[in-house]
């Protein structure tokens, strides 16, 4: 293939993106930030020649398309984050006097699936279960305290105490720009911070107000489509376990498992119900790449679908891992790329079965005990075993000391371990996890912690409802 594709990303991710455009025959560039000058995902494509390039931020438009312009590109792949969900930014690469292949879904469908309220009422039109709450987006207190007045009502009657509301950016995601409210009063001031923070961050002042749904699992069905019209899924995962900034910290697929623990409900009923509403949403709106379709479903058993991820995620991976076709494990990014260049699948639905149980940790320098308090500093001590059902993603060097970037996430790896069964992959979760060390210190010379001892607690309760 003739084609080179721009990373427009950082760490892990850029390091996956590049594994695959290699696997695919396909020449790429690279580019980073000045913090970023000791991440893997600059120094493993500089050894092997490739271009990469300092650029004055990930989020700027016009250096990431200057770098494509000069190492003459026809593609961009922005990963996740930054620019993968922005559809202005995607309508741009495309529509350019000299037009790139954006890897990634068409921009009306990033623009539709983008905005909660919409999703919300493409589902609501289809006969698919959303979360009790607006259907449009709401701009005046007045109308926001109206319509929270009304939710903790409902809530009320149908018994459910005390009633709690959410009020979100309607153009927000990964858990950015939620509130939760559980007194009227509360809600003016909330949903004025809301309606600022998410004009300041995506541009649209929209705010969703819902139903605050407790005692749920967290589930995601993966899809693939293409602009053949062709489209299948992947799976489904658990992404329970997260911070209390809603961050997802351990993700197990598939979503449940009947014969690792019991429900109060058909678990396999409601895994094939919400996969086939996601088919069925994604199919509406001719769906042409990666993506995530995330649910809620509550103790009773029911869904409700929450939003879209147009875009490849961190947790993508375990679905591959329990995934076969025809007996194959396939890369999904990879199918990704394939996809945006326009190649049909080669294969259906009925090509695809699924084996084991596969379970990713990521690991990050934070406090857990502190409210997730994200920490910088030098880590001078890296180390992980090495297993054949065990992969590590990470951008950290193990043979040198790596500096943690003040201006991202201190997110340092995904452990990523499949079994023959959930239980195998939980003893071997824990395998791993009590043989990882991460050392290093702070700004401060204190001791660099890491979420790991958090993961070991938290791992036993996966997929169940406690």
């Amino acid at each position: 293939m003739s084609d080179r594709v721009l990373i427009a990303n950082r760490g892990e991710i850029a390091l996956r993106i590049m594994e695959a455009c290699e696997n695919l025959g396909l020449d790429y560039v690279c580019v980073y930030t000045p913090g970023d000058e000791q991440s893997l995902h600059v120094k493993l494509p500089r050894k092997k020649g490739k271009h990469c390039f300092c650029i004055s931020s990930y989020r700027d438009a016009n250096d990431i398309l200057a770098v494509a312009d000069e190492t003459k590109c026809t593609a961009i792949h922005p990963g996740y984050g930054f620019f993968s969900e922005d559809f202005r930014f995607a309508r741009r690469v495309v529509k350019r006097s000299r037009p790139l292949v954006f890897i990634g879904p068409r921009w009306e469908v990033i623009r539709d699936l983008g905005h909660k309220l919409n999703v919300k009422k493409l589902a609501f039109d289809l006969g698919i279960p959303v979360i009790p709450g607006t259907i449009n987006p709401v701009y005046s207190e007045i109308e926001a305290e109206a319509k929270a007045e009304e939710l903790f009502l409902w809530q009320e009657e149908q018994g459910i105490e005390p009633p709690r509301i959410l009020i979100k950016a309607a153009a927000g995601g990964g858990g950015m720009g939620i509130e939760e409210v559980d007194e009227l009063d509360q809600v003016r001031p909330v949903f004025r911070r809301i309606r600022s923070y998410a004009k300041r961050l995506f541009g649209d002042e929209g705010v969703v107000i819902e139903v605050c749904i407790r005692d749920y699992h967290h589930l995601e069905v993966q899809i693939l489509g293409n602009m053949h019209g062709e489209l299948v899924h992947f799976g489904t995962r658990n992404c329970t376990i997260q911070s209390i900034g809603r961050q997802k910290r351990i993700e197990i697929a598939p979503g449940f498992d009947p014969a690792y623990t019991d429900y109060p409900f058909d678990a396999q009923r409601v895994l094939d119900e919400i996969t086939d509403y996601s088919l069925k949403l994604a199919a509406h709106v001719g769906y042409d790449s990666v993506g995530t379709w995330e649910w809620l479903v509550t103790r009773e058993g029911k869904a409700f679908l929450m939003e879209v991820n147009t875009r490849i995620q961190v947790e993508n991976e375990i679905s591959a891992r329990i995934s076969r076709i025809r007996g194959r494990e396939p890369n999904l990014i990879e199918e990704q790329i394939r996809a945006a260049f326009g190649d049909k699948l080669g294969y259906s639905q009925k090509d695809i079965g699924f084996e084991g149980t596969s379970i990713e940790f990521r690991l990050i320098a934070e406090d857990t005990k502190q409210g997730f308090r994200p920490l910088s500093g030098v880590i001078t001590r890296f180390e992980f075993p090495e297993y054949e059902w065990l992969r590590v993603r990470t951008h950290v060097p193990r043979d040198e000391e790596y500096r943690i970037p003040t201006e991202f996430d201190p997110n340092l790896a995904l452990g990523i371990v499949w079994g023959r069964d959930t239980s195998e992959a939980e003893k071997r979760g824990e395998q791993f996890l009590k043989h990882t060390v991460i050392e290093g210190y702070t700004p401060k010379g204190e001791p660099l912690k890491t979420n790991i001892p958090y993961l070991l607690e938290k791992l036993p309760e996966i997929l169940k409802f406690l």
